[in-house]
């Protein structure tokens, strides 16, 4: 798979969640991250990208049940980031 569409596939469909909070948390996150992540992220936040709006809303509430296995990774990245974003 060439990753550089692959890229180019995953910032658009952060950046067009549907939901404005989403839009700015996971695609401000995307943006920002996109070239450092590595293929098996990259793969992983492509899977995570399918799990629905209202899910990752709450993940990112810290709503339980949280996802386990390598999406945990990727949600602990978005978290980051959201509380960066709420500290500045």
């Amino acid at each position: 798979m060439d990753r550089e569409i692959q890229r180019k596939r995953i910032t658009y469909r952060a950046t067009h969640r549907g939901a404005k909070e989403a839009d700015v948390v996971i695609g401000g996150f995307v943006t920002e991250n996109i070239e450092s992540l590595s293929n098996a992220q990259l793969d992983t936040l492509e899977v995570f990208l399918n799990c629905s709006d209202p899910d990752i809303s709450d993940w990112l509430r810290g709503v339980p049940p949280l996802p386990v296995g390598p999406h945990l990774e990727i949600l602990e990245l978005l978290l980051t980031y959201q509380q960066r974003l709420l500290t500045n």
